[in-house]
Order: C-alpha cells, then sequence, then structure tokens
C-alpha cells in the first residue's frame, strides 16, 4: 500500500494556515527506512502550525508515524517558515 506522505501531510496543514499559496510540503529524502519530509509555511503562519507548546506539530507528526509505520519506515518532518 503505498502512501503519498506529501498529499497526508499537505492535506493536514492547509486548513491550519492562512496563506496557503505560501505552503509547500515537499520529500526532501527517502532511504529504505525513512523518510524526510520538508514544510515550508508564510512566516506568518508557523505559529499556527506549531501550535502552543508542539501539539500541533506532534499531532501531525503522529499521523504521519502511524502511516509510515504501516509500511516499515519511519518519517521525520521539518516544519519551518520562509525568511
Amino acid at each position: 500500500m503505498a502512501v503519498n506522505f506529501e498529499k497526508l501531510i499537505l492535506d493536514l496543514v492547509t486548513p491550519l494556515v492562512i496563506h496557503p499559496e505560501d505552503l509547500l510540503v515537499k520529500k526532501f529524502s527517502e532511504d529504505e527506512a525513512s523518510i524526510t519530509i520538508q514544510v515550508l509555511v508564510n512566516k506568518e503562519d508557523l505559529g499556527r502550525v506549531i501550535g502552543k507548546g508542539g501539539k500541533i506539530a506532534n499531532a501531525i507528526r503522529t499521523i504521519s508515524y502511524a502511516a509510515a509505520s504501516r509500511i516499515g519506515k519511519r518519517i521525520n518532518i521539518d516544519i519551518d517558515s520562509f525568511e
């Protein structure tokens, strides 16, 4: 079962941001055991995506980890802003 992690994370983050035109989700690297996804948002949206105490970012990571574990991989998600 192939999971499109870029689309999964994009679908989770899009409703959170004010500037969806500045949202970029890109697979940075992938090997046999792990996947690295980079999420870039507008500077104004960074707090919305990370959440108070990192709760929203942790929820996004938890959902992604669950999907990745089904195919035997680990996933790393880097959240950053433009500028």
